[in-house]
Parts: C-alpha cells; sequence; structure tokens
C-alpha cells in the first residue's frame, strides 16, 4: 500500500530534504511539492491524496484543510522549528508533528502512523 503525498513548505532547504527521506521510503509516492498553501490546496481540491507533510508557520494553512470535504480529507503531517508552537491553528488534528531540522528516524515514525492509520480506515470502512 503507497501512501501519495504531498509536500507544503516555502523553505527550498526542508522541501530538498523531504523530498530525499520520500524517495528513501517505499511506501511513500510523491504527487508534487508547493510552496504556498493556495497551490497546495488547489492540488488537494483536484486530485486525491493521502498525506500532506505541512509547514505549520505557513500564512493560511486553514485553506489546506477546507480545500477537500471531510470524507476526502487527507492525513496531515505538520512540521515545525519552533519546539513550542501551539498546533491549535488546524481545524482538526494531524496525525503527527516534526520538528525541524528534520530527522530521517523521526521521519520514519510519524510515516508509520500514517501508514497505520490508513490501513485502520480501509480496514473498518468493510
Amino acid at each position: 500500500m503507497s501512501l501519495k503525498c504531498i509536500v507544503i513548505d516555502d523553505e527550498p532547504p526542508a522541501l530538498n530534504l523531504i523530498r530525499d527521506y520520500i524517495s528513501r521510503s517505499p511506501g511513500l509516492l510523491l504527487l508534487d511539492t508547493f510552496k504556498d498553501t493556495a497551490s497546495g490546496a488547489a492540488y488537494l481540491a483536484q486530485n486525491e491524496v493521502d498525506l500532506v507533510f505541512l509547514d505549520i508557520n505557513l500564512p493560511n494553512i486553514a485553506v489546506v484543510d477546507q480545500a477537500t470535504p471531510a470524507e476526502k480529507k487527507p492525513m496531515v503531517i505538520f512540521m515545525t522549528a519552533h519546539k513550542d508552537f501551539t498546533f491549535d491553528r488546524f481545524q482538526r488534528e494531524a496525525i503527527d508533528y516534526i520538528l525541524k531540522p528534520l530527522d530521517f528516524d523521526r521521519f520514519s515514525r510519524a510515516v508509520f502512523k500514517a501508514a497505520d492509520y490508513k490501513s485502520y480506515k480501509m480496514l473498518h470502512k468493510k
């Protein structure tokens, strides 16, 4: 089972690193990357995505949550450089939160959580 994912982050070093991590993760398929929430939300409105890696410090992150109907909402893994950031800016729960600079082991644990959650949802959908 592959998780189709996108990345929304305005920092080129972070985008490059997460692209590398995704390429090293056999269960992930990177569909696209975006430098702003409006572009990412527009993509989400037109495409089926399982997982979004989202920099929580971007402006207007609520548009990402509003881009898809509830039954098609992708899972979200937030990324932030601020250890004591409050995560209540988003309307719903995230699968996980990753601190920057990103670490591959921590990234992998977050991805496993997302894969487990997707499996659980598929199992209980029947």
